[in-house]
Formats: structure tokens, sequence, C-alpha cells
């Protein structure tokens, strides 16, 4: 695994590889944090690549961890009911949260019931105000994931919300339907103690490759603003997304 300046990158044979390591490093890390403080607060992220890490979390390390001293978050939502196929809350409902022990008041999903998806945004900082204090959240472990386009959560290229320095969840639209969105803001995941980026596909290979060995360019590429003031960021990818870097 190389590293610099805080970032980790760690490379993997396959999806199915990085699953497992990326596993791994979860029990690890949410149990040194529950033993050092007694509680931890992970976020997590939507899409296919963390899908496999839900199941092995659900399975292989379900006895490892201490469910019910770990309070989740996520990261960004789409706009719809938490039963629809595109909730992000559902998957994870439905590979994760359903087969481990956890109290249904130790899950904090993202709220989509609001007429104004604004309003929506302002309750769940509202949710998190109360978990955190100021300025920002300290998240334990901050889940992400990349599009090839360079997007994490739901913060596209040329996103105004990119710029955004003192609210912690916005309103967006972007991306494929549904465009409708929440998504915490890039000072939030600054503020987290871990962040893991888990990235697979050939696709997102010049993405990572500007992400992590470029100069931040958020604007263009999102994911590349995601560099914690006081914690560090893992880039956990398969070798198709890897194959661009120099470092790997």
């Amino acid at each position: 695994m190389a590293e610099s300046a805080r970032i980790k990158i760690g490379v993997h044979p396959s999806l199915e590889a990085l699953s497992q390591a990326a596993a791994a490093w979860f029990s690890d890390t949410i149990s040194r944090r529950i033993k050092k403080t007694g509680v931890a607060h992970v976020c997590l992220s939507g899409g296919n690549t963390p899908q496999e890490l839900y199941r092995l979390l659900a399975t292989e390390y379900s006895d490892k961890i201490s469910w019910e001293k770990v309070h989740f978050y996520w990261g960004d939502e789409r706009y719809v009911a938490p039963t629809d196929p595109h909730s992000n809350f559902r998957a994870a409902y439905e590979l994760l949260f359903q087969h481990v022990p956890i109290q249904p008041t130790n899950v904090h999903p993202m709220p989509t019931g609001f007429e104004d998806p604004e309003m929506a945004a302002a309750d769940y900082e509202r949710v998190l105000r109360e978990q955190f204090d100021d300025p920002f959240p300290e998240f334990d472990v901050v889940l992400l994931g990349m599009g090839a386009d360079g997007h994490t959560a739901s913060l596209f290229p040329g996103s105004r919300s990119l710029g955004e320095t003192e609210r912690w969840v916005v309103a967006v639209s972007g991306g494929p339907k549904p465009r409708i969105r929440l998504s915490l803001t890039l000072s939030v995941f600054n503020a987290a103690a871990n962040v893991v980026f888990m990235v697979a596909g050939a696709e997102k290979a010049d993405a990572a490759r500007m992400a992590i060995e470029c100069r931040p360019n958020p604007a263009a590429i999102p994911a590349s603003g995601v560099r914690p003031v006081a914690g560090s960021v893992t880039w956990m990818l398969d070798e198709d997304a890897a194959k661009l870097l120099k470092s790997s």
C-alpha cells in the first residue's frame, strides 16, 4: 500500500478482493474507535461498488463489530422513497442492517418525504447537529465512491454546492435520474477522521488518476477535494481503476 501526505492507496486484483480488504479495514477501524471512545459514527455510500462490502459485514464480520455502539449515516441519497430501488438506504438495509443486531435508533437515513428537498436537507442537518458539535461533524469513518466523471456522494462537477463552506447538507440536482438528491458537503467529509474510497472499473481510471495524483480541482473532479484536514484518506481500487496510477 502506497502512502503520501495522509493519502493511502491499496490496489486489489478484483472487486471481490477489494471488498474483502474494505470489510477488514471497516471492522478494524470501527472496533478501534469503539475501544477508544465507546462509540463509532460511520457515514455510508450508495451505488453498486459497496454492496459486497455490506454483505461481508453482515456475514463474515457480523460478530466482530459491536453493532449497538455504532451509529450509521449517509453521505448522499436520491430523493426517492426508502422503499424505492434507487434508494441508498434500501440497499444498505436489505444487505446489511436487517441481518445484524443493530437498534433502529442507531440508523439515521436521510429524509426524503418533505415536499421541498431543501427542507429535507435542513432537517438532516438538524439530526447531525444533535449528534455532533460545531463547526462540522467529525465522522470516525466515511465511505465514498467515485463516478467516471469524478463525482463523489452527490457532488457533481461544476456544482455550486462544491463551494459550500457553512452548510452540512445540501439539496442538489445532477447525475442520472433520479436527479434530485441530498448530499453532505466537502467540508463535512474533510472533517472526518478516516475516509475510504472504494473504486472499481476501468472507466474510472482517468478520474482516479486525477483525484489522487494531480493537484486538487474539485470543480472538475469533486473527489479530488476530499482531503481530510486532520484525518486520512484511503483509496481502495481494483486493478482496472488503478491502471493509470504511477504510484500503483
